[in-house]
């Protein structure tokens, strides 16, 4: 039998209870998904513990970004992994689409996303101490969408590599850039005209100023709404990049 084209709500949900099953007797990608981000925001706050309005300043963007990363990272090896073990191969010869398998996969690590999402943003709100003006819930909703948007990343650059060395170091060629040039280390307006040009068409850019309205604006923006909206449909396109590249088993 050949896979179905079509997207199909029962074959992606098979799908997602695979891999969580999966997930479940890996406790060390668990706690690089959930705990890592944790972590670092922990020692971030320690790093500036005499200087807490540096924390402010900058732990809302991390808050969005560390996810994203780990994200990222976790999605391309997982991938990559059952393609490389012949997996994939198994799966696509039975009547399951791309489609059903990329969206099983971001519906899946989107789980995941979820409890990572709420339980950085839970630490850095209640027990870091992190000042913000809007709601902590909107700093919810743009780690979730951020940490989706690595997922997306990560499903679509598995495409292009032949091993897992290979897909780690996708990492420099796709996070770093966007790392320097979201706006974390200087403000964009601020860069070389070329470089912030370049940042204009960067996904964490967008996510970096989601949670910067959220920091400094006690109600629902305009620029945040536009934030997110760009985040989500840019995590949206890369998802369906990823279902036309997807190949069944690396050269």
């Amino acid at each position: 039998m050949t896979a179905t084209n079509a997207l199909s709500l029962p074959r992606t949900t098979a799908t997602a209870a695979r891999v969580l099953r999966q997930l479940r007797h890996d406790p060390r990608t668990i706690a690089l998904m959930i705990l890592v981000p944790c972590v670092m925001l922990f020692l971030l706050r320690y790093v500036f513990d005499g200087s807490a309005r540096t924390f402010d300043t900058i732990g809302a963007s991390l808050l969005g970004i560390f996810p994203l990363i780990t994200m990222f990272l976790v999605t391309s090896i997982a991938t990559l992994r059952e393609r490389t073990s012949g997996t994939l191969e198994r799966l696509l010869a039975m009547p399951l689409g791309k489609g059903d398998l990329i969206a099983g996969y971001a519906l899946a690590f989107g789980a995941v996303a979820v409890v990572q999402s709420a339980l950085a943003t839970g630490l850095a709100v209640w027990f870091l101490d992190l000042d913000v003006v809007g709601s902590p819930w909107l700093l919810l909703l743009v780690a979730l969408l951020d940490a989706l948007l690595g997922t997306a990343l990560g499903l679509f650059v598995s495409a292009f590599a032949a091993s897992e060395f290979q897909a780690v170091q996708f990492m420099p060629a796709v996070i770093f850039p966007q790392l320097l040039l979201c706006g974390l280390f200087t403000p964009r307006d601020a860069m070389h005209p070329v470089l912030e040009a370049v940042s204009d068409v960067l996904p964490m850019s967008y996510a970096v100023d989601g949670m910067n309205e959220v920091l400094h604006h006690a109600d629902l923006t305009a620029a945040f709404l536009r934030d997110i909206t760009i985040v989500a449909a840019v995590a949206l396109l890369v998802l369906t990049l990823g279902a036309a590249t997807l190949k069944r088993r690396s050269a």
